[in-house]
């Protein structure tokens, strides 16, 4: 099967690209336009709305009175007067605008005007562009546009204003979608508006690009009809970390200029290595890829079609692309499924439908990972002996199948029981045992935590576990299962550890907050094919040297479980053993946003055979293997997280007499030096609380100072952040390192409104 991975391609034309119309041609030049972008394998013309003469209009009509110094009073009445009528009722002037009919829309992106000034200073000017603003998308939805881009913000005093009036227009419009351009990054505080080939000038206060479209888009509240236009203009940074964030934001459009290019030794144009990486990876995410300036020759070799034939082969080449086209891969298996929102399964409340078994038993890897682990398993058991080995939950069989082939592999005897609780699925062991297997399988219908077996087992085999490990109740099925393992018998697995890791996902965000008003759905984990998603977390062990991994193990279940209090039947008497709790530490290396959290595990099955969806183990493990996706563990609401800052976790797996459920809660901390504890300091200094508490006053005539490690950002703007309140009272810890708190979530799913039931 071939898959189509072509990302849709862009031709970009400045005003003074477009030529004017010919009277004599039966196009006009836009339709031209359009032809020959279609002729070159492109797909769509990117092209300003307005011309010369609307912004020359708008500013003899909105610009400040100083701006013509030679304005009488009567002009400055007219002027006054207009810019009133124009303000009651917007229109424009068909001079004004580049695109006058619904024909010549077609294929066409617009761009809004990048002279208004959404965010200035001067209240009038931001009020009159916010008008403007409205007039033109109102014209590009008439005339059918499905997306305009916007251009950048300028001001990081008054990103607000900007925000607020991008949200007005997303309410004034039903269909049209708004992508605001930003630059990749703003190290250079610059970034290039398609609609003029000029610098747009960011406010050296605001460092990061990234973090003017999240104040944006936050104020926007994650609208679904916007979305980004990434302004590739600038030279990528060679620090992978500036980049990776832009992978959970919703990329609609790269902008890529000639001038980006750099040229080879050939003298065709390529892009730099750190920028090959980031298209071969964002591309996977089929943003429209819109070229500028190719018809400037600003290389030698290659003509205007170089730059698109080089955007294709990096598309082809990358790892993701190859992956969604390679049948037995991941990506392949996962394609519809991507950033979708899957319930998990209820195994001991549903019964499955064979469709369901069908889709599992298409892995091929998991199976041979079984296999191989029954094979060793019977290998280390005694030549003559016969062993007795029981599949629980045998479904339509895929297990009992393969314990048949390792039974024949390993030359060993066996006895071989089957137990299932599925109605259905047990016709189909029964067909199975009547075509295939015959008298090598016994079966046994019913709920593994009561059958009864005619005899003690040397090997429990099961298939119980979920994206999260535990999260299908695979230790509460065990726990009646093995009452009928021998004293030395084994599990297979013998057992499971889960993984959790902060993520940012605007896509997974909003399919949560579209079920805001449920309050069990918005607090529901999720089985997640996680693909527009940035892991938050580095190696790296904080400005205190005390964080863990980007991954780390949350808890571990073992099998089989010795000793605990049981009842007559062998059951245990409650499912307090099963409980569990962990308090994970991240460090966060660059100022992102905290949506929810990936859950992963890692299994061991028998020896140094295992199971793994952990990214750091998969691909060692179990490759390509499809029968699990991650768990998205989401977040209510968004948890801002500065740079270097630490994320602290707190997650627990609890349970009552009826149903299993997980709670989980985060905090956020910067690290400062020199600090003055106050009620909302959480002081994790070396120094004991004893010899603090013995410490005198500060020198009252020595101002309380708040020292921050190298990299947090105060500039951060984060509200919840009062430095002066923070320092007004206290001792002063020397040469240790407090954590201040800058941020908190809600308790999330308490009680347990999302559960999986069956206890």
């Amino acid at each position: 099967m071939q898959y189509d991975s072509k990302a849709a391609a862009a031709i970009h034309y400045s005003l003074s690209e477009i030529p004017p119309h010919n009277v004599s041609s039966e196009q006009s030049s836009v339709q031209m336009l359009v032809a020959n972008a279609h002729a070159n394998a492109y797909h769509y013309v990117c092209i300003p709305l307005t011309n010369e003469k609307w912004q020359k209009r708008w500013r003899e009509m909105c610009g400040k009175h100083g701006d013509n110094i030679s304005e009488d009073q009567h002009d400055h009445d007219q002027r006054i007067r207009g810019a009133e009528l124009w303000r009651d009722s917007t229109a424009f002037r068909r001079e004004e605008v580049v695109i006058s009919r619904l024909d010549e829309a077609e294929s066409v992106i617009g761009i809004i005007s990048d002279w208004l000034e959404l965010d200035s200073p001067d209240d009038q000017i931001r009020r009159d562009s916010e008008i403007a603003l409205l007039q033109e998308i109102s014209y590009a939805s008439y005339l059918n546009l499905y997306t305009v881009i916007l251009p950048p913000p300028k001001n990081r005093a008054h990103v607000g204003s900007y925000g607020r009036a991008v949200n007005a227009a997303l309410l004034a419009t039903a269909n049209i979608q708004l992508s605001i351009c930003i630059p990749l990054y703003s190290r250079s505080s610059s970034s290039i508006h398609p609609s003029s080939g000029g610098a747009a000038v960011l406010d050296h206060d605001f460092s990061d690009a990234w973090e003017m479209w999240d104040s944006i888009r936050t104020i926007c509240s994650y609208h679904p009809r916007l979305s980004l236009t990434l302004d590739c203009s600038r030279q990528c940074p060679s620090n992978p970390e500036l980049l990776t964030r832009w992978k959970a934001e919703p990329t609609r459009h790269l902008f890529i200029p000639a001038s980006a290019f750099i040229t080879n030794q050939k003298g065709f144009p390529v892009l730099s290595g750190s920028a090959q990486s980031f298209i071969r990876d964002i591309i996977t995410q089929r943003p429209t890829i819109i070229l500028s300036q190719t018809k400037t020759a600003l290389h030698q070799s290659g003509g205007d079609g170089a730059y698109l034939q080089y955007i294709r082969h990096l598309e082809k080449t990358s790892p993701g692309v190859k992956a969604a086209s390679t049948e037995g891969t991941v990506e392949f298996f996962s394609r519809g499924y991507q950033d979708y929102l899957q319930a998990p399964l209820q195994p001991l409340m549903d019964n499955l439908q064979s469709m369901t078994y069908e889709t599992f038993e298409k892995d091929p890897v998991k199976y041979a990972q079984y296999e191989q682990a029954m094979y060793l398993a019977l290998c280390d058991r005694p030549v003559d002996s016969v062993t007795v080995i029981c599949v629980v939950g045998a479904g339509r069989g895929p297990l009992v199948a393969g314990c048949l082939r390792a039974m024949k592999n390993s030359g060993r005897s066996a006895r071989v029981y089957a137990v299932e609780k599925n109605p259905n699925a047990f016709v189909t062991l029964q067909e199975r045992k009547h075509h295939e297997w015959r008298d090598t399988v016994e079966l046994f219908y019913g709920d593994m935590r009561t059958v009864e077996l005619p005899e003690k087992v040397d090997i429990l085999v099961s298939e119980l576990l979920g994206s999260f490990g535990d999260n299908e109740l695979s230790p509460e099925c065990l726990d009646g299962a093995e009452r009928c393992l021998k004293q030395d018998g084994i599990s297979i697995p013998s057992s499971y550890t889960a993984y959790l890791a902060p993520l940012s996902s605007s896509k997974l965000f909003a399919e949560v907050q579209s079920h805001i008003k449920d309050e069990k759905m918005a607090e529901t984990p999720y089985v997640v094919m996680l693909h527009a998603v940035n892991i938050l977390s580095g190696n790296g062990g904080g400005a205190r040297n005390q964080c863990g991994p980007k991954i780390q193990a949350c808890w571990t279940f073992e099998h089989p479980k010795r000793g605990g209090v049981v009842d007559a039947r062998g059951l245990p008497l409650t499912n307090n053993h099963n409980m569990r709790s962990a308090e994970l530490n991240f460090h966060i290396p660059q100022a992102s946003v905290l949506h929810g959290f990936a859950g992963y595990f890692e299994a061991t099955l028998y020896g140094d055979v295992g199971l793994s969806i952990q990214p750091d183990t998969k691909d060692e493990i179990t490759p390509n293997m499809l029968s699990w996706f991650p768990l998205f563990i989401p977040l209510k609401e968004p948890l801002y997280l500065p740079r270097n800052s630490e994320l602290h976790v707190d997650i627990w797996r609890l349970t009552d007499k009826r149903k299993v459920w997980y709670e989980w809660s985060a905090e956020s901390f910067l690290a400062v030096s020199q600090i003055q504890p106050s009620d909302m300091l959480r002081s994790i200094s070396p120094v004991d609380q004893a010899s603090v508490e013995d410490v005198g006053p500060p020198d009252s005539n020595q101002s309380p100072s708040l020292s921050l490690q190298p990299g947090s950002p105060l500039e951060s703007d984060n509200p919840d952040l009062d430095v002066a309140q923070l320092v007004s009272e206290g001792l002063t810890c020397e040469n240790s390192l407090t954590l201040v708190k800058v941020g908190q979530t809600a308790l999330h799913n308490a009680g347990g409104k999302s559960s999986w039931i069956g206890l």
